[in-house]
């Protein structure tokens, strides 16, 4: 029975050199966000790619007025940026890895994903990816909400605001209790 799982949040192509880029500090990470997710997947733990997903200029979402087009259906920005990518070519048939599209800052917002968790009887979750203080800390919020243990690993998360991406490991451990790695 797997006890922990991995959310691996919004690493595409336009998160990190795309549409609306984390740049440097999304790059430096990437070796590290490779590293942890091959290894919890080698391990069978369940590893959740959960991947922003919009339709150019839809006039009902509300991060249309708030950020520039991205991770757009269909196009090249919305792939796994580097490494990354290869990792779930490798192991995308695997029963323990699972890709979801979510649409809202927080991977549990309008999607499957508490009812994977608890299929699973997980409590405990770690979270990499981008950006730290938006997509990364609305899940975190929302897992802390549902009573799941939260573990942050800060060589794999990165923002676009360096200042942001300081405050939200501040929260995270300050406010949510979770464990900094």
């Amino acid at each position: 029975m797997l006890v922990k799982a991995l959310i691996n949040i919004d690493y595409t192509f336009d998160f990190i050199e795309g549409a609306l880029p984390c740049g440097d500090p999304g790059i430096k990470i990437e070796e590290a966000i490779t590293q942890i997710t091959r290894q919890f997947i080698e391990e069978g733990h369940f590893t959740v790619f959960a991947i922003d997903l919009h339709t150019e200029k839809d006039a009902y979402h509300p991060e249309t007025e708030l950020f520039p087009p991205h991770n757009i259906k269909g196009t090249e920005g919305r792939n796994l940026y580097g490494a990354l990518k290869e990792v779930y070519e490798q192991f995308k048939v695997h029963n323990n890895v699972y890709w979801m599209d979510k649409t809202r800052y927080s991977a549990f917002a309008g999607t499957d994903l508490e009812i994977k968790l608890n299929e699973r009887n997980i409590k405990d979750i770690h979270l990499v990816g981008v950006c730290t203080d938006i997509c990364v800390l609305h899940t975190a919020v929302d897992a802390y909400n549902k009573g799941y243990n939260l573990y942050i690993h800060e060589k794999a998360t990165a923002s676009f605001n360096e200042a942001g991406h300081i405050w939200a490991l501040n929260h995270f451990k300050s406010t949510l209790g979770a464990a900094i790695l």
